[in-house]
């Protein structure tokens, strides 16, 4: 449970973090339009920050992290956070610096963009399939 709290305490600065980039970084190069940078913040939050709280409170309740799978699920969530909010970063910087990608550089940040959000995805199963098993054993 301690461990869940650390993860969304340090998810939590890291959303700030991202918030405050995202409004000076675009202040600062007089960018008005919509960027990628501005879903940072949000994914931080709330994949992040919020999620672990919630996992925090299952945790008490039902030992989710002596679960076999659990390092596993910690492992790939977070890794395929990181990966998607590190695209979402680098494509919101090239937007708001208006550098043109090559058609297979786009290609990349996207595809790699959209591994991370399957890591999650494939971490939220595995979460689930913990807690199923977690309930029906208590």
């Amino acid at each position: 449970m301690k461990r869940s709290i650390n993860t969304a305490f340090v998810y939590a600065i890291a959303a700030m973090a991202g918030g405050v980039f995202y409004r000076e970084f675009t202040k600062l190069n007089d960018f008005s339009g919509r960027t990628a940078l501005g879903f940072v913040h949000t994914h931080l939050f709330l994949l992040g920050m919020v999620f672990f709280l919630i996992l925090a409170l299952f945790q008490k309740q039902y030992k989710l992290e002596k679960a076999p799978r659990y390092k596993a699920f910690y492992l790939i969530y977070n890794i395929g956070l990181a990966v998607a909010v590190s695209m979402l970063v680098w494509r919101g910087v090239t937007q708001v610096l208006s550098i043109p990608l090559s058609p297979g550089l786009d290609a990349a940040i996207s595809g790699i963009a959209g591994l991370g959000h399957v890591m999650l995805g494939v971490g939220i199963v595995l979460f689930f399939l913990i807690l199923k098993k977690r309930i029906k054993q208590s």
